[in-house]
């Protein structure tokens, strides 16, 4: 879908924030931003020199994003919130916040939380995964339960994509799909490493997955 004019492209970001407020557990506030021609310029020097991708659409939907949780960070009466990407990749959050950042070729999401150890979210059109990329994510340990056969595949990428989000930084260890166990009945997921994250999502008007993991919070492997 291409939105043609900024009346359509704020509709698009009103319905997929009141789906996301939806979904948003205590203590996590969730915001979006449909990406815009410009939006390279919202990054703060900091944020700007610590983001080694030179191709504009990249730096544009990452512009989109913190400012997205620029947002989020102004509601707490906190202006100006510098959001520089770490060399492992991740985002680096001010102190006393966790926090995540997503985005797809038209939309960018933010979380921000105080007090949970780590948090991760992810966001996808809501349409089909191809049937290729289907069979790498989805593992016999993952179970969907009810969801939409047409988009469960896709649900179970975007939930592991979140989950490893929120596991990075306590575990800082790189996982493959085949590392991440998704249980969509229970809304949890479960690392290689024992690592679990609670869930929680949206469907429409786009797939959002949230993970959130605290420090103490560990399976048997």
């Amino acid at each position: 879908m291409i939105f043609q004019d900024e009346t359509s492209a704020l509709a698009a970001e009103a319905a997929l924030s009141i789906a996301m407020a939806e979904m948003a557990p205590p203590g996590v506030a969730l915001a979006c931003r449909l990406i815009r021609p410009g939006d390279e310029n919202r990054l703060l020097p900091e944020e700007s020199r610590s983001i080694s991708a030179r191709q504009p659409a990249a730096r544009r939907a990452s512009g989109a994003a913190r400012s997205a949780a620029r947002t989020l960070f102004s509601s707490r009466g906190i202006t100006g919130a510098v959001i520089p990407r770490a060399a492992s990749g991740e985002p680096l959050w001010p102190a006393g916040f966790s926090g995540s950042l997503a985005h797809d070729e038209q939309m960018a999401v933010a979380a921000l939380a105080a007090g949970i150890a780590a948090i991760g979210i992810d966001v996808e059109p809501a349409e089909p995964l191809p049937p290729e990329i289907a069979a790498v994510v989805r593992t016999p340990g993952d179970v969907t339960g009810g969801i939409d056969p047409t988009l469960a595949d896709r649900l179970l990428f975007s939930a592991k994509e979140a989950v490893y989000k929120a596991s990075f930084p306590l575990d800082r260890q790189i996982l493959g799909y085949e590392h991440i166990a998704v249980d969509l009945a229970n809304a949890k997921g479960v690392t290689s490493l024992g690592r679990r994250a609670r869930l929680s999502w949206c469907l429409a008007p786009r797939i959002v997955v949230l993970a959130i993991c605290e420090a103490d919070a560990r399976a048997d492997r």
